[in-house]
């Protein structure tokens, strides 16, 4: 059975949706200052919940405390005390927090299976337009984290989000970018590709990105990237009949899957039950999976790589997706 689609159990959590970056089709943020981060105490009642429905993956995504801020250390100390949390619940953590530094990168792997940054585009356009508000959204210094990932042997998850303004030699530029990344160290496991979907939160008046583009663009990254990265794209963007021709056009993966997507809150994700129907009657198989994939198990610390093996021996038993009930975020 080769006609195989993949999808991570997953809930968000959310230390803090402040950010100091203003990108214009945000639908995340809050200012600085007028948020409560969540606490550990919050954190494990919600863990004790979704672990209890089947949930593997832990997508801790967070907002920015920019790198000089004085609140900077206890940002990134609470990020990595919830990971160490949702990993001792049974958990395996991913963490996608924005620009961070190498040594906490370093730090973050131990308490991590995989980790994520989305490096969007490439071109610096953007930096007079959407993204003209936004210092971590320079691509340079997007570029050096995947890099830096590569280097401390970090399983990585990156990819390009589409219909922001760029062009699409700006999207093959990126494409380039990330295979050449990957030649180097061999650590991208997923690249996504997310069309803009307007949301309500948002000051940009940008459209909802081409359906036909973003088949085009799948089709185009499978020519590009090397052939061991995963595409991934998000089902709760587009529709059923997008979902079959991304497939058909070299996507394998629909993402994390639970109660909400935190950065397209208008766009509630279905539920595996309700993909795997869509699959199914076109042949197409749902199987659960986590959040790194096998070939990098052994970049692991012994530790994640027990978290990760028990899991594994798990995922065996589970003969088809389940029809889980959220849990509310």
């Amino acid at each position: 059975m080769d006609r195989i689609v993949t999808y991570s159990p997953a809930y968000t959590i959310v230390p803090t949706y402040e950010c100091f970056n203003r990108c214009t089709y945000c639908n995340f943020r809050v200012e600085p200052g007028q948020d409560t981060w969540m606490t550990l105490e919050q954190a494990e009642s919600i863990l004790r919940q979704v672990r209890q429905q089947g949930v593997i993956e832990i997508l801790m995504l967070s907002g920015e405390v920019h790198p000089q801020h004085p609140r900077r250390a206890a940002w990134f100390q609470r990020i990595y005390h919830l990971c160490a949390l949702a990993l001792e619940l049974g958990c395996l953590p991913h963490t996608n927090a924005g620009i961070l530094t190498r040594a906490e990168m370093a730090q973050l792997r131990l308490v991590n299976v995989s980790m994520g940054l989305m490096l969007e585009q490439m071109t610096p356009a953007l930096l007079q337009t959407v993204h003209r508000h936004a210092p971590s959204k320079v691509p340079a210094l997007r570029q050096q984290q995947l890099e830096w990932a590569g280097e401390l042997g970090i399983p990585f998850t990156t990819g390009l989000l589409l219909g922001i303004g760029e062009t699409a030699v700006d999207r093959i530029e990126t494409l380039q970018t990330i295979a050449a990344i990957h030649q180097r160290w061999g650590h991208i496991q997923e690249v996504i590709l997310q069309p803009h979907s307007p949301g309500s939160q948002q000051c940009w008046q940008g459209e909802l990105f081409d359906g036909e583009q973003l088949i085009e663009t799948v089709r185009l990254a499978r020519q590009i990237l090397p052939a061991t990265i995963t595409l991934q794209i998000p089902p709760n963007l587009m529709t059923a009949e997008q979902i079959l021709a991304c497939l058909a056009a070299g996507a394998r993966d629909l993402g994390g899957i639970g109660p909400r997507d935190e950065v397209n809150p208008d766009y509630p994700h279905p539920t595996d039950a309700v993909l795997n129907q869509i699959l199914l009657q076109h042949d197409w198989h749902l199987r659960p999976r986590l959040p790194v994939y096998p070939q990098y198990d052994t970049w692991l610390t012994p530790e994640l790589q027990a978290a990760v093996t028990q899991w594994r021996h798990q995922l065996l038993s589970i003969p088809s997706p389940p029809d889980r009930a959220g849990v509310d975020s």
